[in-house]
């Protein structure tokens, strides 16, 4: 048995040893034809896509970089969920962390966390889940285990931690999580973890020597972590975590830990500066060229980007990561081809068709055409084909092609500046890293934001790259006339949490009352990266009257439905 054992394990190595790494166009120059995107990165047989885009979202899943800076002991966690009150390392994190150590069990923390739950069984289409253990376990979507050479096991969070949202007890993948506390989780962390001692840990979680070790590891890259809380639950603080991160570091070509500068950071303007944004759904990644909200990650692979930005703010040892990225291109290559292969939920998944109007979205994709087309692209939809008269209600509102820009274009309409300013704090910092020149990565701060593709649209308010915007109706009213106040709340109740004739957030008397009560997720429009301005010169004239009757808006709000 150990010899058969032995030789699958030869068998695995040699396997992997002998993986060649696909390609993609990842330069500056790179070209998507128009008409085309690149949802089949690497241009794959149908079979082996779905295998590898499978594999891809159980990578999502669990997380699988195992040299990630961060884990959570697993068994001493669960023991101190279990533990009473008088429990020495009980006390002591709930008396260091008692803003924030609320949750009383695992599926507590998950839930406070913004952890999704995965769908069932018997789901279908883009709905339907790969369990990462072969089965539903008791983990919610974007928690995992990472196993140490001695097995102790280390609780992380994964991509879907932030890149999958429940809409009405449906979880979706790649969409935004509109309540992720991923940030604060690692701001609670640093500030309470490096300082309870290694013996109170031992004893108070009943941990093994190996358990220890992951604890006393991940406290030592905890000081090397700097992160912020978001002005309002659904944003994410990962430019400032990166930023201040590397600015504990020392400035050489790995940014090697430095215990002078963990204790004394050098200077920068992320420290105060506001740049929260929220992170982007990742069905838009096959029609683009440029990544991140304002087009600033100009080449290389985005998925090694956000590794990359993920370990930094995790207090990897960058030249461990390195070493990780160059042993598992296959897991990369796969976690590559699920995130472009992702495709956007549709309105009438949700909804019935019949709550669209046909004649209207028609109408309003004459809108959209004169006064969006040019930045955001052109939607081919099914009522114009040939076959038409033989659709039923639901396929007829699909869109057929997508054509948009063969390269990521950068616009200025006078939105809130700060998120792209922010990149300007650490895009030096992070091209001259080794690691970035190997990924061949490059961060060029722009003047402006990307107008996004929209498909999938219905489903990303609140809308900007802040969230400053509830809903499609706020987003075409005059910048002054925008709601100044709205609830980031979750997407429970179909008929209480959205808006069907505005497409987004309830605002006003609209709004669930028990939302009133949710303060770190209220949105108040003026403080500073947090304004609703722009975006706005499309449907005003130059005199500043609105060129969009009520009737007009109602027409492209209906076709935006069908995208």
């Amino acid at each position: 048995m150990f010899l058969l054992g032995l030789l699958f394990s030869l068998i695995s190595l040699n396997a992997h040893a002998d993986y060649t790494p696909y390609t993609a166009d990842w330069s500056d120059q790179a070209v998507i034809p128009k008409g085309t995107n690149r949802a089949n990165i690497y241009n794959l047989d149908p079979v082996t896509l779905e295998q590898m885009k499978t594999e891809g979202y159980k990578h999502a899943m669990k997380y699988p970089v195992s040299v990630t800076g961060l884990l959570i002991p697993y068994q001493p966690l669960l023991n101190f969920f279990k533990a009473d009150s008088g429990n020495p390392i009980k006390k002591l994190i709930l008396q260091m962390g008692k803003e924030y150590t609320g949750f009383k069990t695992e599926s507590e923390l998950y839930d406070w966390l913004g952890l999704n739950q995965f769908n069932s069984e018997d789901s279908i289409g883009i709905y339907k889940m790969p369990y990462p253990n072969g089965k539903k376990d008791q983990f919610s979507v974007g928690a995992g285990l990472v196993t140490a050479k001695d097995g102790s096991k280390g609780l992380t969070f994964s991509c879907f931690a932030c890149h999958s949202a429940n809409l009405f007890g449906t979880t979706v993948m790649g969409l935004t999580n509109k309540r992720p506390h991923a940030n604060k989780f690692f701001h609670m962390a640093r500030g309470v973890v490096p300082y309870i001692p290694n013996a109170i840990f031992k004893v108070g979680a009943n941990a093994t020597e190996g358990e220890v070790a992951m604890f006393s590891r991940t406290k030592k890259n905890l000081v090397s972590v700097s992160a912020v809380v978001p002005q309002v639950l659904g944003l994410d603080t990962s430019l400032p975590q990166v930023a201040l991160s590397l600015a504990l570091r020392n400035e050489d070509d790995y940014a090697t830990k430095s215990p002078i500068f963990e204790r004394f950071p050098r200077h920068n303007d992320l420290e105060t500066f506001v740049s929260d944004s929220k992170p982007l759904p990742w069905w838009n990644l096959k029609y683009k060229t440029h990544w991140l909200a304002d087009g600033s990650i100009t080449a290389g692979n985005p998925i090694l980007t956000n590794i990359l930005w993920n370990e930094i703010g995790r207090g990897a040892d960058l030249k461990e990561l390195e070493t990780w990225m160059k042993e598992n291109r296959k897991t990369i290559d796969e976690l590559t081809v699920a995130a472009f292969a992702t495709e956007a939920p549709r309105y009438t998944d949700f909804f019935p068709a019949s709550s669209i109007d046909l004649e209207r979205a028609k109408k309003g994709e004459v809108i959209f055409n004169n006064r969006c087309q040019k930045c955001h692209g052109e939607y081919q939809k099914a009522w114009s084909g040939q076959n038409a008269s033989d659709l039923n209600n639901v396929d007829i509102l699909a869109t057929t092609n997508v054509l948009y820009h063969e390269t990521t274009p950068v616009k200025d309409v006078s939105t809130d500046p700060q998120r792209k300013e922010g990149i300007k704090a650490f895009a030096d910092s992070l091209n001259k890293l080794a690691i970035s020149e190997w990924m061949k990565t490059k961060v060029v701060p722009q003047d402006g934001y990307v107008p996004p593709p929209l498909v999938g649209v219905w489903s990303r308010y609140p809308y900007m790259h802040n969230n400053s915007i509830p809903n499609l109706c706020a987003l075409l009213t005059k910048p002054e006339e925008r709601p100044k106040t709205f609830v980031n709340g979750p997407a429970n109740n179909i008929a209480t949490d959205f808006d069907q004739d505005c497409v987004g957030y309830p605002v006003g008397e609209k709004i669930p009352k028990a939302w009133l009560k949710d303060i770190e997720a209220t949105y108040v429009v003026g403080k500073g990266g947090l304004s609703n301005i722009g975006h706005s010169k499309m449907f005003l004239g130059d005199n500043g009257a609105e060129l969009l009757t009520p009737d007009d808006k109602k027409n492209l709000i209906h076709f935006l439905k069908t995208l």
